[in-house]
């Protein structure tokens, strides 16, 4: 047979079976059973707790019932834990006579039925930690004889409804754990019998309501993890009987009602995470009965006046995270106190270690950190012989630690950090064989670490961060082998890193950063199988890497940055766990390993300022995890591996100082999440991909010292996160785009030594923000300087010098009076400076030769020189024209003497003819004296006219064609003369 046959055939025998109990068995039972198979016949039942139903048994002996006496009426069902499913069966509301309905910690759906209302006899009703759903249905009101109501740990939603305040039987309200919303219903005020009441852990809001002191038999009242607010009602000092108050984690503001101390009978107190203020009230003394009291994580303020001469019952107290002030009273507690727990931290008490606290001789934890708290702390101390936690961390106190603390042998946890004690620590230390954790860090302590402290055998966790500790690292720190924490970060620590402490094999995280340690690593670190997480950063560690560290498969986080590592790096590519792996200014050579890949959850890979070569591995684009990748000042060549591309995490690529080449890669701009490339002093070529326009979260882009071209593209005003951009020392040409004025964040720009031409765009005086300096300079640039520039108020340095920018400087530029360097020299720039340039070197304006004023020489000075320029120049040409002009005389006075002398010449020849040598003399003497010393007795021309009187007297001896011949030579110079 199948099995729906089978199903079929089953319910035939049930039927068949309750047609014969309706015929031959006893009504009213038979009438239950008849249900109760039903009810099987609804639910999915996978334990087979309903198996036992059957009409082979008497219905009084199923699994989960009980009959009355006369066994005629069901009256429980109890099918809690039974790994039920289904929803609630409608039958079950036909079973009248049901007292107990228990259906807990099952899997049941679906909502309570209102039909719940008909079962009017139940007393116990039971459905908490199901999956429930819906609202708490109105006609729950209905079962007046309900004694037990938990319903908790479901999906009810909706209001608490008012006629639940019907239940006036009722003892246990068990509502919590749901997504119940409203207010608490002042009917709940109506339950005078009731004794327990568990809302927590809902959405309830409002007050609580103060008609909640009718509730006379309460013993347990919680509400917490709600939205409770307003201020706690006094009338609820009225419960007598109330031996649990929790209204933890809500909004209660106001102060603490002094009524409350009327709970006489109250064992547990619990306020914290509400708006509690103003001081504790000394009525809580009044609570003989208190055995725990948490006011933590409110407002309150004042002394701590509570005393343990009254509360001898108290055995937790907490007020952390308050604003109590003062000192710890000295008579706190007494010498049989029952105080085990004292948690004050987070407030703003004062003084020195409160002595008081010497005599709880019972306590077990002690919490005082995160107040104010100072002084030493006092030999004394060992009192405490019961103590497990000491947490005096984030106080000031100094001193050095006493060795009494050796003798508290059942200490566990020392947390001392973040105060100003000096001085070692104690050889005494190592007799504290339970000690667990030793928390240290951010003191000022030194000395050497005792080698006492392996003696600690339960340590599990060592942190003495940020002392000045120096020596070695104990030779027997491998005797710790629980160790599972060892930070001795920032200390003075030298020597080598003992080879024992590969033996503690539990090590999880070893952080040794920061010190002077030195040497090789052991080849006993393979035996720390567990290690995790290891920082050797800013050491002096040097030589290859055992390849031992390859079988350290955990490892997560490694940090040897700053050492002097030498060798490959492919010991530590042995774990496939690696998140994060920073190597940087060591001497690693060789390439890149591509086994890195097998990491697939690596996110930072920093290998920067190493002796790296080789290309970058195209199998790194598996890193599909990768955030940060800086592989900057190395060797590597070769093109930029596309793969990347696949790696969309990523947030910092830095390649920058390498001698990769090829054009810059297109696929940059798929990076949607990329912050910071920088690409800088490569072989890169070809133009700036307009797809990094597409890297809108991109706030620094530096491509410097490349060898690009092309123009700057339009879409670099898409980066409008931009923070610092970095073009300059390339060849970049074209204009500078005026989409740049989108880039609003932009703090640093640089475009120098380019060839980029045009005017600078008027667009950069909106870059507000531009802060750390704006360098155009050696360019191409004309045009005049934009007026504003002079809205950049933030801006420090200013360069564009070495281009050709004319015209005045603008006025506007006064207003940088931020700027502390400017440098707008040699360009074509001319105009009077305003003051405010005075305090400027004249570098900044120098190859300006028409620039004038301070720091330059004045303006009048510029002028008179001009004017004393032109004076000269007039003079020159003035000395010019007179020399030209006494030359030219000279040279006709010279030309004349010399025709003069020629006919006196013939004169003298012609007389010499006549009258002998004696004449010739005596004519000569004459000359001679005239040419001396001229004749007094003639006027001015009269001289010329005698000389031609001579020289036309007609000679009797002398040839006519000579005569005639002297006579026109005469002649002729008369008329050059103008005679």
């Amino acid at each position: 047979m199948d099995s729906t046959q089978i199903s079929r055939f089953s319910l035939f025998i049930t039927v068949f079976s309750c047609i014969l109990a309706f015929s031959f068995g006893d009504n009213s039972s038979s009438t239950d059973a008849h249900w109760l198979l039903r009810i099987k016949s609804k639910l999915v039942d996978p334990a087979g707790v309903l198996e036992s139903w059957s009409l082979r048994a008497h219905i009084c002996s199923w699994n989960g019932l009980t009959c009355s006496h006369d066994e005629t009426f069901v009256i429980a069902l109890n099918l809690s834990a039974s790994t039920l499913s289904g929803s609630i069966p409608t039958e079950l509301w036909n079973l009248v006579s049901l007292q107990t309905l228990d259906l807990s910690l099952n899997l049941i759906t679906g909502s309570i039925p209102p039909e719940i209302g008909r079962l009017r006899n139940l007393r116990t009703l039971i459905l908490f930690a199901n999956n429930l759903s819906g609202k708490i249905p109105t006609e729950i009101g209905l079962l007046k004889k309900l004694q037990v109501l938990r319903i908790g740990d479901n999906m009810l939603a909706a209001q608490i409804p008012p006629s639940i305040g019907n239940l006036t039987e009722l003892r246990v309200l068990g509502l919590a754990y749901c997504q119940l919303n409203g207010s608490i219903p002042a009917e709940i005020g109506n339950l005078k019998n009731l004794v327990f009441l568990d809302l927590q852990h809902n959405s309830l809001s409002g007050f609580i309501p103060a008609a909640i002191h009718n509730c006379e038999e309460l013993q347990n009242f919680a509400a917490s993890n709600n939205m409770l607010d307003g201020e706690i009602p006094a009338s609820i000092g009225k419960l007598k009987s109330l031996q649990i108050l929790n209204l933890a984690n809500n909004s209660l503001s106001g102060s603490i009602p002094p009524e409350i101390s009327g709970l006489s009978n109250l064992q547990y107190l619990n306020l914290l995470g509400n708006r509690l203020n103003g001081e504790i009230p000394w009525e809580l003394n009044h609570l003989v009965q208190l055995q725990k009291l948490d006011l933590s994580s409110n407002n309150l303020s004042g002394t701590i006046n509570l005393l343990n001469i009254h509360l001898q019952n108290l055995q937790v107290v907490v007020f952390s995270n308050n604003a109590l002030t003062g000192s710890i009273p000295s008579n706190f507690c007494l010498k049989n106190s029952n105080l085990q727990q004292l948690f004050l931290a987070q407030n703003k008490l004062s003084g020195g270690f409160p002595l008081g606290l010497l005599n709880c001789s019972s306590l077990k934890q002690l919490d005082l950190s995160n107040n104010n708290l100072e002084g030493e702390l006092p030999p004394t101390i060992d009192k405490l012989e019961k103590l497990t936690d000491l947490l005096l961390n984030n106080n000031s106190f100094n001193g050095s630690l006493p060795p009494e603390i050796g003798n508290m042998s059942n200490l566990e946890n020392l947390y001392l950090f973040d105060n100003m004690i000096t001085g070692s620590i104690p050889v005494e230390i190592g007799k504290l064989q339970s000690l667990s954790t030793i928390y240290l860090y951010d003191n000022q302590m030194s000395g050497s670490i005792p080698m006492e402290l392996t003696n600690c055998a339960s340590l599990t966790a060592i942190d003495f961060f940020g002392n000045h500790f120096s020596g070695s690292i104990p030779e027997t720190i491998g005797k710790l082998k629980d160790l599972v924490l060892l930070q001795l970060r920032q200390n003075d620590l030298s020597g080598p890193i003992p080879p024992s402490l590969g033996y503690c094999k539990k090590l999880q995280q070893l952080a040794l950063a920061d010190n002077k340690l030195s040497g090789s690593l052991p080849a006993t670190f393979r035996f720390l199988s567990q290690l995790s997480t290891i920082t050797l950063y800013n050491n002096s560690f040097e030589g290859p890497l055992p390849d031992s560290l390859y079988s350290l498969r955990n490892l997560k986080i490694i940090n040897f940055s700053h050492n002097k590592f030498s060798g490959t790096i492919l010991p530590l590519t042995g774990s496939n766990s690696l998140t994060a792996l920073d190597l940087t200014n060591n001497s690693f050579s060789g390439s890149i390993p591509s086994r890195l890949a097998i990491s697939t959850n690596l996110g930072r890979l920093r290998l920067a300022n190493n002796l790296l070569n080789g290309s970058i591995p195209s199998e790194l684009g598996r890193l599909k995890e990768l955030i940060f990748l800086d592989l900057s000042f190395n060797n590597l060549t070769g093109e930029v591996p596309s793969q990347l591309s696949t790696c969309q995490k990523l947030q910092h690529l830095l390649l920058n100082d390498n001698h990769f080449t090829g054009k810059m890669p297109s696929w940059l701009g798929s990076l949607n999440d990329l912050g910071e490339l920088h690409l800088s002093s490569n072989n890169f070529q070809g133009q700036v991909p307009a797809e990094l326009g597409n890297c809108s979260r991109l706030l620094k882009l530096s491509l410097h010292t490349n060898n690009l071209s092309g123009q700057i593209p339009h879409e670099i005003g898409q980066l409008t996160s931009l923070n610092v951009l970095n073009l300059q020392r390339n060849n970049l040409s074209g204009s500078i785009p005026p989409t740049i004025q989108q880039c609003k964040k932009l703090y640093e720009l640089r475009l120098s030594e380019n060839l980029l031409s045009g005017p600078i765009p008027s667009e950069i005086g909106k870059l507000t923000e531009l802060q750390v300096i704006l360098d155009l300079s050696r360019n191409l640039l004309s045009g005049e300087i934009p007026s504003s520039l002079g809205d950049l108020l933030k801006l420090e340095r200013l360069n564009l010098s070495f281009n050709r920018l004319g015209g005045e400087l603008p006025s506007s530029l006064g207003q940088l009076t931020s700027l502390v360097m400017l440098n707008l020299s040699n360009n074509h720039l001319r105009g009077q400076l305003s003051s405010t340039f005075s305090g400027f070197p004249p570098t900044s304006f120098s190859g300006n030769d028409k620039l004038c004023g301070p720091p330059l020489t004045s303006c009048m000075d510029s002028a008179g020189h001009e004017n004393n320029l032109l004076s000269s120049t007039a003079v020159v040409w003035i000395i010019v024209a007179i020399v030209f002009t006494s030359t030219v005389i000279c040279l006709l006075m010279i030309y004349i003497m010399l025709r003069m002398w020629c006919n006196m010449r013939e004169v003298l020849i012609s007389n010499s003819s006549e009258g002998g040598g004696n004449g010739i003399e005596q004519i000569k003497r004459e000359d001679q004296e005239r040419w001396m010393y001229g004749d007094e007795k003639k006027r001015k021309g009269e001289y010329w006219r005698v000389m031609s009187s001579m020289a036309l007297v007609p000679s009797q001896n002398h040839d006519d064609h000579i005569s005639s011949s002297c006579i026109f030579q005469v002649k002729m110079d008369t008329k050059k003369l103008g005679i």
